[in-house]
């Protein structure tokens, strides 16, 4: 059997849960690790989309609902996920939301559902996968932040402010667990050819009077390759950190924006 064969069955046994996994970075991350041999379940709000990706993505996947940002239905999601599958050995937190407008019209309302879902969401789902981790002896926690974590963005401060406070939570936690054969990393993806991307231009074409090209242009422009990340390199990198190889690497923030971030 050649190298490739191994790799591609070097997760076999291993129970992965991607949040937000019915779509975007989230579908293509799903679809990486079912190549690589993984049991897949992708969690998300919208249960007729979660159920139409999992049908998309094979047999080996399945779909729990889920509201990352709801302590109780993390706890219901997770317990379900684990009666189907098994103990959870790979964490994908990958639910996110945006909101854009100025710092001074950004509402209580949409700065705590922001922080609720991609800051306190990566804390309730990392705090149920856990003690199973430590009990197996291996794990791997893998929080797609965004290159909003690394640097500042005008008019999307409260995302700003959650993807900061993600890489924060990685540091700090793979600190915690570095004598644990558990790794905890941050992805950090520059602009993605995603829904959130698309309805960025379509936000950008109601406020500004441009058209969707010159709307798309705008959001390239900060990008030095002059173009939008694709969700499978995001793939990549995640599965990377999954896969024998990169035990040694944790508490990382891994841009991945054509240079945006360096």
């Amino acid at each position: 059997m050649g190298d490739s064969s191994v790799n591609l069955a070097s997760l076999s046994g291993k129970h992965a849960l991607v949040t937000g996994g019915s779509r975007g970075i989230g579908y293509a991350v799903a679809h990486a690790l079912l190549a690589h041999g993984a049991r897949v379940t992708i969690a998300g709000r919208d249960q007729f989309m979660l159920d139409g990706a999992a049908n998309s993505l094979g047999a080996e996947a399945c779909a729990v609902p889920m509201d990352v940002a709801q302590p109780q239905s993390v706890k219901d999601g997770f317990a379900l996920a684990k009666q189907r599958r098994g103990a959870i050995d790979i964490l994908i937190n990958n639910a996110g939301q945006v909101s854009s407008q100025p710092f001074g019209k950004t509402d209580e309302e949409t700065w705590q559902r922001t922080l609720d879902v991609n800051l306190s969401g990566v804390f309730h789902c990392t705090q149920r996968v856990l003690p199973d981790m430590l009990t197996s002896g291996w794990g791997r926690v893998i929080n797609i932040a965004s290159s909003a974590g690394l640097v500042g963005y005008a008019y999307v401060a409260a995302y700003c402010a959650s993807k900061h406070g993600v890489i924060g939570l990685t540091r700090a936690l793979a600190k915690e667990l570095a004598t644990q054969p558990i790794t905890v990393n941050a992805v950090c993806p520059g602009y993605t050819d995603t829904d959130m991307v698309r309805q960025a231009v379509s936000t950008i074409q109601r406020k500004t009077g441009r058209s969707e090209q010159e709307a798309r242009d705008a959001i390239t422009a900060n990008n030095p390759q002059g173009r939008l990340v694709q969700p499978e390199e995001v793939a990549n990198a995640v599965m990377w950190l999954c896969l024998p190889g990169s035990e040694s690497v944790t508490g990382q923030s891994i841009s991945i924006s054509g240079g945006e971030v360096m």
